[in-house]
């Protein structure tokens, strides 16, 4: 078995580079252990897709880019932002680069928004945050933003509340707000949930055009691998708060190298052929991120735990290990046991 990869040092070619980032909670339960030594990299102009189950640390490792975590929280590792380090810096310095340098799409527009103030009102409020301009100025911003988006009649709908905006609207205008002030880093953390189908590709082919517009690096959290494979560059697929595997897209979804992944990628419909057998769910449920199990976070659920010899799936913590050009892989099973069961037992049933 190849030797554990070190945590390497920051890419200073990638414009957000987070290393062995840890973010725990402390609760009445115990520590949660929510973000556990997660490192990737995100180079302007292309795009991560971060996927796994709900409860498994993707939003709370965005929010903890963004530095929105209050409380008793506890926070560890770097994060790089154009070489500039984020987690020992000033919150007012965090708090002057959110919005303008970086931004991020939340889950739910109709909660992120405040119920009170128009759409208007909210976006040229963050606009004004960061420039200084009379009202005038960035209310005729805000409108040029929601035309920008696609929403209809922007100089009237300016106006309106968030409850007069439908859903797919609402998801346009938190995008308008994000996008205010041509932020270099987009987040955006399951931007087409419960949105229908129609509405889903409509915010996507959105998202990509203005990454195409303002050469913005982004992040798409999501737990949708229809979403992944159709916008995403690549991929880190994270389970139990740890990254299990990082890669390209053409090789986490043609050559994936980890048990969770190939779960995943069992329990998503394809449209592209003729399904003849059901879906494979992942059997069992996520982890307690109080009580995470030992070795292995997902040998509870994994059919191949059993494979590597000396009981090691259940005492020992895989390391992320290089499977390929910049392909990563923690699995204990060896190299050629995961390449002879993906290419032998689970590729021809996808």
């Amino acid at each position: 078995m190849a030797e554990p990869v070190a945590v390497p040092p920051a890419r200073t070619d990638a414009f957000l580079s987070v290393r062995d980032l840890r973010i725990q909670f402390s609760t009445d339960d115990g520590l949660v252990k929510a973000v556990d030594g997660v490192s990737f990299d995100v180079e302007r102009g292309r795009t991560l897709g971060v996927v796994g189950e709900s409860g498994s640390g993707k939003s709370v490792t965005s929010l903890g880019i963004m530095g929105l975590h209050r409380g008793a929280v506890r926070m560890s590792g770097e994060v790089w932002l154009d070489g500039e380090e984020l987690v020992s810096a000033d919150a007012d310095r965090v708090r002057r680069l959110r919005g303008r340098k970086m931004a991020m799409i939340f889950q739910d527009p109709l909660t992120a928004m405040h119920p009170y103030y128009t759409i208007g009102a909210q976006i040229t409020e963050a606009y004004r945050v960061h420039n200084k301009t009379n009202k005038k100025t960035a209310r005729k911003r805000t409108v040029e933003m929601l035309d920008r988006v696609g929403i209809p009649e922007p100089h009237r709908r300016v106006d309106d509340y968030p409850h007069q905006f439908s859903g797919g609207m609402r998801q346009r205008a938190m995008i308008a707000m994000a996008l205010v002030n041509n932020p270099e880093l987009l987040i955006a953390d399951e931007p087409t949930t419960a949105l229908d189908v129609t509405v889903q590709a409509q915010i996507l082919d959105l998202i990509r055009d203005l990454q195409n517009e303002f050469g913005s690096a982004v992040v798409i959290i999501t737990h949708d691998l229809g979403v992944v494979a159709e916008v995403a560059d690549d991929i880190l697929v994270m389970y139990g708060g740890r990254c299990v595997e990082k890669g390209s897209a053409e090789e986490v979804f043609y050559g994936p190298r980890h048990p969770y992944t190939w779960g995943l990628l069992g329990s998503m419909p394809r449209i592209d052929r003729e399904q003849t057998d059901r879906l494979i769910p992942v059997k069992g449920t996520p982890p307690s991120l109080i009580n995470v199990p030992s070795g292995c976070a997902f040998h509870p659920r994994c059919p191949y735990a059993d494979v590597p010899k000396n009981n090691v799936t259940r005492t020992e913590v895989p390391e992320l290990q290089e499977v390929g050009g910049g392909h990563f892989s923690a699995c204990h099973m060896t190299q050629q046991e995961r390449t002879r069961i993906w290419t032998e037992e689970i590729a021809p049933k996808l």
